[in-house]
């Protein structure tokens, strides 16, 4: 199991390339950022995890922006979108941010996208939330075309273009992983849909969130003949849990960081470092 970071990066916490260098010297495999182009000011959608939305979500930074100077840094670091709300995003400029991030980066982009859930912020975006997944589908379809066709086109209901060109082309081929966020009802048949792996968080009773993680392995075999991982975001630091989420499938453990500079952000990195250290040496 291979394990990583996650943090909000806000103009007040630790700098991405400052961040992205500590992580390698622990060892991690892995840096993700969350995105929120803006936050309404007056929100009507209530917080998921309940009371006020925190700072973080209306300061945090462009996730290409961020990644890419995390990449510069770095030379192992696999460097992440988590998530990256395509909704709110123009297929094809995406395609060219994703396509050139892992180019640049040497193919150590993961790509994780999902549909929100701040139904005013969709809104600003043009976006209806009850269209959200099958918007998001066709963006991801469009994306896979850009990436891998020298001359791509797609018609779709929401997403409609002739033949183009586009280049860089992704080192990974025949795309960066993609990473289908949410812990919803559907996420299981959308990750089968157009996904690699899973990402889920770390909400409710494990037991529960284990059985979902089998289940979309099992599916996986059965109705497509091939292995899905799982990353678990929000991971815990207690051995036996990590024991029993990668029994049930969990490829790669994702540790939480705070909104914070560096300095108050050390004791956390070296614990969960040697959190890591200590699984892998069994």
């Amino acid at each position: 199991m291979d394990f990583g970071l996650a943090i909000f990066p806000t103009d007040y916490a630790v700098p991405a390339a400052q961040l992205a260098r500590a992580a390698e010297e622990r060892g991690f495999e892995s840096l993700f950022f969350p995105e929120h182009t803006h936050i309404p000011a007056s929100r009507e959608t209530p917080y998921p995890a309940g009371g006020d939305l925190p700072l973080e979500y209306w300061h945090t930074h462009d996730p290409f922006v961020a990644l890419a100077s995390a990449a510069a840094v770095t030379e192992k670091l696999r460097v992440a979108t988590g998530i990256c709300l395509v909704i709110e995003r123009d297929p094809i400029i995406t395609a060219k941010e994703v396509a050139t991030l892992d180019f640049l980066s040497g193919g150590r982009f993961l790509f994780g996208i999902g549909a929100g859930w701040n139904v005013e912020e969709m809104r600003n975006h043009g976006t209806d939330s009850a269209t959200r997944f099958s918007l998001l589908k066709e963006r991801v379809e469009a994306m896979k075309a850009i990436w891998a066709d020298e001359q791509a086109s797609y018609h779709g209901r929401y997403v409609d273009f002739d033949r183009i060109w586009s280049w860089p082309k992704p080192v990974q081929q025949p795309h960066p992983p993609i990473l289908v966020g949410g812990n919803g009802d559907g996420v299981i048949d959308r990750v089968l849909a157009y996904g690699d792996e899973w990402l889920p968080n770390r909400v409710g009773e494990p037991e529960q969130l284990r059985a979902r993680i089998e289940e979309l392995r099992r599916r996986g075999r059965e109705e497509q003949g091939r292995e899905i991982g799982a990353t678990l975001y929000g991971a815990p630091t207690d051995r036996a849990e990590l024991e029993a989420y990668e029994r049930a499938g969990v490829t790669r453990a994702v540790f939480w960081l705070r909104s914070q500079p560096l300095a108050q952000l050390e004791g956390r990195l070296d614990q969960c470092a040697e959190v890591a250290a200590v699984y892998r040496a069994g």
